[in-house]
């Protein structure tokens, strides 16, 4: 194996490390912010993942000039770099919507447990 395979394989095995620790801490854990910190490190490795996939060795940037024709089977794909920017915002937006719906949480109900919170009645 040369030096991008096991980059390829060090990056996808990285990122679904990260999805799975995310979703451990999303299936056992009763605290709320703790889930949301495992919703987030599977969006991490989410990203990590598109990136791997648009990786390139010795890529070029897909800007297209005069002479550039046969530089373009090593231009890199920037679709999953622009997808990735664009979860990026949308995994902070909804972090922050979920931080700001535990926080009224805790201010109503006291407690950020899970199981205490089902068993209140509005």
């Amino acid at each position: 194996m040369d030096t991008t395979e096991l980059i390829r394989i060090g990056v996808y095995g990285t990122s679904i490390l990260l999805i799975l620790i995310g979703l451990y801490a999303v299936l056992t854990k009763r605290s709320l912010i703790k889930i949301i910190i495992g919703l987030s490190i599977i969006d991490g490795g989410i990203h990590l993942l598109l990136i791997g996939i648009g990786y390139i060795k010795d890529g070029t940037a897909p800007i297209f000039s005069p002479g550039s024709e046969n530089a373009v089977a090593r231009m890199v794909d920037p679709v999953p770099q622009a997808l990735v920017l664009t979860a990026i915002v949308i995994g902070f937006g909804v972090t922050a919507v979920a931080l700001s719906l535990v926080i009224r949480l805790y201010r109503h109900h006291n407690t950020l447990k899970i199981d205490e919170i089902k068993n209140l009645k509005w």
